[in-house]
Protein backbone atom coordinates (compact mmCIF):
# COMPACT_ATOMS: atom_id res chain seq x y z
CA UNK A 1 0.00 0.00 0.00
CA UNK A 2 1.30 3.55 -0.90
CA UNK A 3 0.16 5.82 1.82
CA UNK A 4 -1.15 9.69 0.35
CA UNK A 5 -0.50 12.38 3.30
CA UNK A 6 -2.43 14.73 1.90
CA UNK A 7 -3.85 15.43 -1.86
CA UNK A 8 -7.05 17.22 0.11
CA UNK A 9 -5.41 18.79 2.94
CA UNK A 10 -1.86 20.07 4.73
CA UNK A 11 -1.25 17.07 7.05
CA UNK A 12 3.01 17.45 8.18
CA UNK A 13 2.13 21.39 8.58
CA UNK A 14 -1.14 21.69 10.76
CA UNK A 15 -1.96 17.84 11.94
CA UNK A 16 1.58 16.42 12.43
CA UNK A 17 1.00 15.45 15.31
CA UNK A 18 -2.25 13.38 15.22
CA UNK A 19 0.11 11.46 11.96
CA UNK A 20 2.40 10.54 14.28
CA UNK A 21 0.04 9.28 16.91
CA UNK A 22 -1.84 7.05 14.09
CA UNK A 23 2.02 5.35 13.14
CA UNK A 24 2.25 4.86 17.05
CA UNK A 25 -1.28 3.47 17.05
CA UNK A 26 -0.94 1.46 14.20
CA UNK A 27 -4.18 2.32 12.52
CA UNK A 28 -6.24 5.15 11.65
CA UNK A 29 -10.10 6.34 10.41
CA UNK A 30 -10.72 8.20 7.13
CA UNK A 31 -14.55 8.57 6.76
CA UNK A 32 -15.59 8.56 2.90
CA UNK A 33 -16.36 11.78 1.45
CA UNK A 34 -19.27 10.86 -1.09
CA UNK A 35 -20.38 8.80 2.01
CA UNK A 36 -20.44 10.36 5.12
CA UNK A 37 -21.37 7.29 7.52
CA UNK A 38 -18.68 5.47 5.97
CA UNK A 39 -15.55 5.28 7.57
CA UNK A 40 -12.74 3.45 6.71
CA UNK A 41 -10.50 1.63 9.14
CA UNK A 42 -6.45 2.11 7.77
CA UNK A 43 -3.89 -0.21 9.52
CA UNK A 44 -0.28 1.03 9.00
CA UNK A 45 2.23 -1.50 9.80
CA UNK A 46 5.25 -1.09 8.08
CA UNK A 47 4.69 -4.51 6.86
CA UNK A 48 1.81 -3.26 4.57
CA UNK A 49 2.69 0.58 4.30
CA UNK A 50 5.45 0.12 1.44
CA UNK A 51 6.07 4.35 0.75
CA UNK A 52 4.64 7.43 2.01
CA UNK A 53 3.88 10.01 0.46
CA UNK A 54 3.84 13.70 1.94
CA UNK A 55 2.44 16.92 0.44
CA UNK A 56 2.67 19.79 2.39
CA UNK A 57 3.87 23.59 1.66
CA UNK A 58 5.46 23.44 5.04
CA UNK A 59 7.14 20.19 7.02
CA UNK A 60 8.64 22.32 9.44
CA UNK A 61 6.80 20.55 12.05
CA UNK A 62 7.35 17.09 11.28
CA UNK A 63 11.44 17.67 11.83
CA UNK A 64 11.47 16.69 15.56
CA UNK A 65 9.68 13.45 15.51
CA UNK A 66 11.15 12.39 11.65
CA UNK A 67 13.25 9.56 13.57
CA UNK A 68 9.02 7.94 14.35
CA UNK A 69 9.41 6.90 10.56
CA UNK A 70 12.32 5.03 10.50
CA UNK A 71 10.35 1.88 9.88
CA UNK A 72 9.08 2.95 6.65
CA UNK A 73 10.05 4.88 3.30
CA UNK A 74 8.29 7.81 1.80
CA UNK A 75 9.29 11.26 0.28
CA UNK A 76 7.91 14.40 0.38
CA UNK A 77 6.09 16.87 -1.96
CA UNK A 78 6.68 20.44 -1.58
CA UNK A 79 4.69 22.84 -2.79
CA UNK A 80 6.99 26.29 -3.49
CA UNK A 81 6.05 28.62 -5.52
CA UNK A 82 6.80 32.51 -6.16
CA UNK A 83 3.18 33.72 -4.71
CA UNK A 84 2.79 36.11 -2.07
CA UNK A 85 0.09 36.04 0.75
CA UNK A 86 -2.21 37.54 -1.70
CA UNK A 87 -2.92 34.00 -3.36
CA UNK A 88 -1.04 31.76 -0.48
CA UNK A 89 -2.77 33.49 2.43
CA UNK A 90 -1.39 31.56 5.29
CA UNK A 91 2.03 30.60 3.78
CA UNK A 92 5.50 32.15 5.49
CA UNK A 93 8.05 33.91 3.55
CA UNK A 94 9.44 32.03 0.59
CA UNK A 95 12.84 33.46 1.04
CA UNK A 96 13.11 33.80 4.25
CA UNK A 97 11.82 30.78 6.22
CA UNK A 98 10.45 27.85 3.28
CA UNK A 99 13.57 27.91 1.29
CA UNK A 100 15.81 27.39 4.48
CA UNK A 101 13.17 24.71 5.32
CA UNK A 102 13.68 23.09 2.05
CA UNK A 103 17.00 22.84 2.74
CA UNK A 104 16.93 21.65 5.77
CA UNK A 105 14.30 18.64 4.73
CA UNK A 106 16.94 17.76 1.91
CA UNK A 107 19.87 17.53 4.40
CA UNK A 108 17.82 15.55 6.68
CA UNK A 109 16.44 12.68 3.77
CA UNK A 110 18.00 12.82 0.87
CA UNK A 111 17.22 15.45 -2.46
CA UNK A 112 15.83 12.52 -4.24
CA UNK A 113 13.05 12.56 -1.47
CA UNK A 114 12.24 15.78 -1.81
CA UNK A 115 10.00 17.02 -4.92
CA UNK A 116 9.75 20.53 -5.27
CA UNK A 117 6.12 21.93 -7.04
CA UNK A 118 6.21 24.82 -8.47
CA UNK A 119 2.41 24.44 -8.66
CA UNK A 120 0.24 25.51 -9.42
CA UNK A 121 1.00 28.30 -11.93
CA UNK A 122 -1.22 31.69 -12.38
CA UNK A 123 -1.29 34.36 -15.12
CA UNK A 124 -2.69 37.34 -13.19
CA UNK A 125 -1.58 41.18 -14.10
CA UNK A 126 0.67 41.07 -11.39
CA UNK A 127 1.77 37.52 -11.69
CA UNK A 128 2.80 37.66 -14.94
CA UNK A 129 5.07 35.06 -17.17
CA UNK A 130 7.77 37.33 -16.67
CA UNK A 131 7.41 37.36 -12.70
CA UNK A 132 6.97 33.46 -12.67
CA UNK A 133 10.01 33.24 -14.93
CA UNK A 134 12.18 35.51 -12.10
CA UNK A 135 10.78 33.75 -9.22
CA UNK A 136 11.25 30.32 -10.51
CA UNK A 137 14.58 31.13 -11.25
CA UNK A 138 15.42 32.41 -7.74
CA UNK A 139 13.70 29.05 -5.99
CA UNK A 140 16.00 27.02 -8.44
CA UNK A 141 19.40 28.73 -8.40
CA UNK A 142 18.55 28.50 -4.22
CA UNK A 143 17.69 24.57 -4.17
CA UNK A 144 20.12 23.64 -6.79
CA UNK A 145 21.64 21.14 -4.61
CA UNK A 146 18.48 20.20 -2.30
CA UNK A 147 16.41 18.28 -5.10
CA UNK A 148 16.64 16.53 -8.31
CA UNK A 149 12.59 17.41 -9.89
CA UNK A 150 10.77 20.26 -9.97
CA UNK A 151 6.51 19.62 -10.75
CA UNK A 152 4.42 22.20 -12.37
CA UNK A 153 1.00 22.67 -13.61
CA UNK A 154 -1.24 25.09 -14.38
CA UNK A 155 -4.16 26.19 -12.54
CA UNK A 156 -7.21 24.25 -13.09
CA UNK A 157 -10.83 25.81 -12.85
CA UNK A 158 -13.06 23.82 -10.45
CA UNK A 159 -16.47 24.70 -9.00
CA UNK A 160 -15.20 24.92 -5.40
CA UNK A 161 -12.20 27.56 -6.68
CA UNK A 162 -13.99 29.78 -9.66
CA UNK A 163 -15.07 32.30 -7.57
CA UNK A 164 -11.73 33.15 -6.41
CA UNK A 165 -9.96 32.29 -9.52
CA UNK A 166 -12.34 35.03 -10.75
CA UNK A 167 -11.01 37.23 -8.44
CA UNK A 168 -7.63 37.54 -8.94
CA UNK A 169 -8.15 38.10 -12.67
CA UNK A 170 -6.98 34.78 -13.95
CA UNK A 171 -6.19 34.51 -17.15
CA UNK A 172 -4.79 31.19 -19.15
CA UNK A 173 -1.96 32.07 -21.95
CA UNK A 174 -2.26 31.30 -25.50
CA UNK A 175 -0.87 27.67 -26.02
CA UNK A 176 1.91 29.21 -28.48
CA UNK A 177 3.16 31.29 -25.37
CA UNK A 178 2.18 28.53 -22.65
CA UNK A 179 4.74 26.80 -24.82
CA UNK A 180 7.68 29.23 -24.89
CA UNK A 181 6.84 29.88 -21.25
CA UNK A 182 7.40 26.15 -20.31
CA UNK A 183 10.83 25.70 -22.47
CA UNK A 184 12.42 28.36 -20.47
CA UNK A 185 11.15 27.13 -17.45
CA UNK A 186 12.75 23.97 -18.76
CA UNK A 187 16.57 25.54 -19.44
CA UNK A 188 15.93 27.38 -15.89
CA UNK A 189 15.63 24.13 -14.46
CA UNK A 190 18.21 22.40 -16.32
CA UNK A 191 20.53 24.97 -15.29
CA UNK A 192 20.25 24.03 -11.85
CA UNK A 193 20.35 19.92 -12.44
CA UNK A 194 16.93 19.93 -11.62
CA UNK A 195 14.10 17.83 -13.62
CA UNK A 196 10.84 19.23 -14.51
CA UNK A 197 7.86 16.89 -15.12
CA UNK A 198 3.88 18.23 -15.49
CA UNK A 199 1.36 17.24 -12.99
CA UNK A 200 -2.32 15.88 -15.08
CA UNK A 201 -2.02 18.64 -17.76
CA UNK A 202 -3.30 17.45 -20.89
CA UNK A 203 -1.20 19.66 -22.90
CA UNK A 204 1.74 18.07 -24.54
CA UNK A 205 5.15 19.57 -23.44
CA UNK A 206 7.91 16.92 -24.08
CA UNK A 207 9.14 19.48 -27.18
CA UNK A 208 9.64 22.22 -24.21
CA UNK A 209 11.62 19.69 -22.14
CA UNK A 210 9.02 18.56 -19.77
CA UNK A 211 7.53 14.94 -19.74
CA UNK A 212 4.10 13.92 -17.52
CA UNK A 213 4.89 13.10 -14.19
CA UNK A 214 3.51 10.99 -12.14
CA UNK A 215 3.42 12.57 -8.25
CA UNK A 216 2.93 9.27 -6.86
CA UNK A 217 5.19 7.82 -8.86
CA UNK A 218 6.10 3.86 -9.47
CA UNK A 219 9.92 4.59 -10.54
CA UNK A 220 10.93 6.44 -7.90
CA UNK A 221 9.15 4.47 -5.20
CA UNK A 222 10.68 1.44 -6.30
CA UNK A 223 14.12 3.60 -6.21
CA UNK A 224 13.17 4.64 -2.47
CA UNK A 225 12.01 0.94 -1.69
CA UNK A 226 14.70 -1.09 -3.15
CA UNK A 227 12.14 -3.61 -5.23
CA UNK A 228 9.32 -3.34 -7.69
CA UNK A 229 6.13 -3.03 -6.78
CA UNK A 230 2.70 -4.47 -8.62
CA UNK A 231 0.41 -1.25 -8.70
CA UNK A 232 -2.13 0.30 -11.49
CA UNK A 233 -2.86 3.40 -11.97
CA UNK A 234 -4.74 5.46 -9.71
CA UNK A 235 -8.54 5.27 -11.26
CA UNK A 236 -10.10 7.89 -8.56
CA UNK A 237 -7.68 10.50 -10.42
CA UNK A 238 -8.16 12.54 -14.23
CA UNK A 239 -7.44 10.27 -16.93
CA UNK A 240 -4.58 12.86 -17.52
CA UNK A 241 -2.55 11.86 -13.98
CA UNK A 242 0.16 9.42 -14.19
CA UNK A 243 0.16 8.57 -10.44
CA UNK A 244 -0.37 4.60 -9.25
CA UNK A 245 -3.01 3.80 -6.45
CA UNK A 246 -3.08 5.01 -3.13
CA UNK A 247 -4.30 4.81 0.37
CA UNK A 248 -5.77 8.59 0.78
CA UNK A 249 -6.19 9.53 4.39
CA UNK A 250 -6.90 13.05 4.55
CA UNK A 251 -9.84 14.95 5.02
CA UNK A 252 -11.87 18.03 2.96
CA UNK A 253 -12.22 21.50 4.20
CA UNK A 254 -9.61 21.30 6.71
CA UNK A 255 -6.71 23.15 5.38
CA UNK A 256 -5.69 26.42 6.63
CA UNK A 257 -2.90 27.52 4.36
CA UNK A 258 -5.70 29.51 2.93
CA UNK A 259 -4.61 29.60 -1.16
CA UNK A 260 -7.03 30.33 -3.24
CA UNK A 261 -6.54 28.22 -6.03
CA UNK A 262 -7.75 25.27 -3.55
CA UNK A 263 -10.08 22.48 -4.28
CA UNK A 264 -10.16 20.61 -1.72
CA UNK A 265 -11.67 23.68 0.70
CA UNK A 266 -15.44 24.76 0.25
CA UNK A 267 -15.02 27.72 2.18
CA UNK A 268 -12.89 29.63 5.01
CA UNK A 269 -15.81 28.83 7.47
CA UNK A 270 -16.38 25.14 6.34
CA UNK A 271 -12.26 25.33 7.25
CA UNK A 272 -12.36 26.78 10.79
CA UNK A 273 -15.32 25.07 11.96
CA UNK A 274 -13.83 21.28 11.15
CA UNK A 275 -10.11 22.41 12.35
CA UNK A 276 -12.02 23.12 15.78
CA UNK A 277 -13.10 19.41 15.84
CA UNK A 278 -9.28 18.03 15.91
CA UNK A 279 -7.75 15.77 18.52
CA UNK A 280 -4.30 15.01 18.49
CA UNK A 281 -5.47 11.48 20.44
CA UNK A 282 -8.60 10.66 17.68
CA UNK A 283 -8.55 7.71 15.10
CA UNK A 284 -9.96 10.24 12.92
CA UNK A 285 -8.93 13.52 11.84
CA UNK A 286 -11.16 16.59 12.04
CA UNK A 287 -14.03 15.01 12.99
CA UNK A 288 -16.55 12.88 16.26
CA UNK A 289 -18.10 9.15 15.15
CA UNK A 290 -21.47 8.95 16.09
CA UNK A 291 -23.65 5.68 16.30
CA UNK A 292 -25.00 6.26 12.53
CA UNK A 293 -21.24 5.90 11.60
CA UNK A 294 -20.54 2.06 10.53
CA UNK A 295 -16.33 1.24 10.42
CA UNK A 296 -15.28 -1.33 8.43
CA UNK A 297 -11.77 -2.17 8.17
CA UNK A 298 -9.91 -1.83 4.36
CA UNK A 299 -8.37 -4.42 2.84
CA UNK A 300 -4.75 -3.27 2.43
CA UNK A 301 -1.58 -5.25 1.92
CA UNK A 302 2.34 -4.78 0.82
CA UNK A 303 2.75 -3.93 -3.36
CA UNK A 304 6.07 -5.49 -3.12
CA UNK A 305 6.96 -8.20 -6.30
CA UNK A 306 8.96 -10.79 -3.74
CA UNK A 307 9.57 -13.30 -6.39
CA UNK A 308 11.77 -12.15 -9.66
CA UNK A 309 9.98 -12.40 -12.76
CA UNK A 310 11.44 -14.98 -15.31
CA UNK A 311 13.13 -11.43 -17.20
CA UNK A 312 14.28 -10.29 -14.05
CA UNK A 313 15.93 -14.09 -13.38
CA UNK A 314 17.58 -14.13 -16.65
CA UNK A 315 18.91 -10.64 -16.50
CA UNK A 316 20.43 -11.71 -12.84
CA UNK A 317 21.85 -14.88 -14.15
CA UNK A 318 23.18 -13.10 -17.56
CA UNK A 319 25.48 -10.78 -14.88
CA UNK A 320 26.96 -13.40 -12.60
Amino acid sequence: MILSVSRRTDIPNYYSEWFYNRIKEGYLYVRNPMNAHQISKIILSPDVVDCIVFWTKNPEPMFSRLEELNAYNYYFQFTLTGFGNDIERNVPHKKEHMIPIFQRLSRKIGRKKVIWRYDPIIFTDKYTPEYHIKAFKQIAEELNEYTSKCVISFVDLYRKNQKNMSAVNSCPLPEKELLAFASRLASIAKDNEIKVGSCAEMINLSACGIEHNCCIDRELIEQIIGCKIQADKDKNQRKECGCVESVEIGTYNTCKNGCVYCYANYSHESVLRNSRLYKVNSPLLCGNITENDKITERPVKSLKELQLSFWNRRTDCQNI
